[in-house]
């Protein structure tokens, strides 16, 4: 298990950049969205999607930013809000 783990993990920095420079990266953005005067008005659906996203953007800054797959997750979860309002 330890093994998966680790191989996990290395396929993980290999894809995304390290795991602490993605984190700060990205805990950055949110501390930014969350000093805003409109993120209390946000729903939590709201507020977890577009933390999700900037998760994905860190991710995209940090690591490879031609992995296709963050950029359908960002899509993905703007989406879900977009049904939510309403949207197709």
């Amino acid at each position: 298990m330890l093994h998966s783990t680790n191989n996990t993990l290395q396929q993980r920095e290999e894809r995304y950049g390290s795991f602490a420079t993605q984190g700060a990266v990205a805990q950055n953005f949110k501390t930014v969205m969350r000093m805003t005067m409109g993120w209390n008005d946000l729903s939590p659906c709201q507020k977890e999607s577009l933390e999700m996203i900037v998760h994905k953007i860190g991710r995209i800054l940090n690591g490879d930013p031609n992995y296709a797959d963050s950029w359908h997750d960002i899509a993905g979860y703007a989406t879900l809000i977009d049904k939510q309002l309403g949207g197709h």
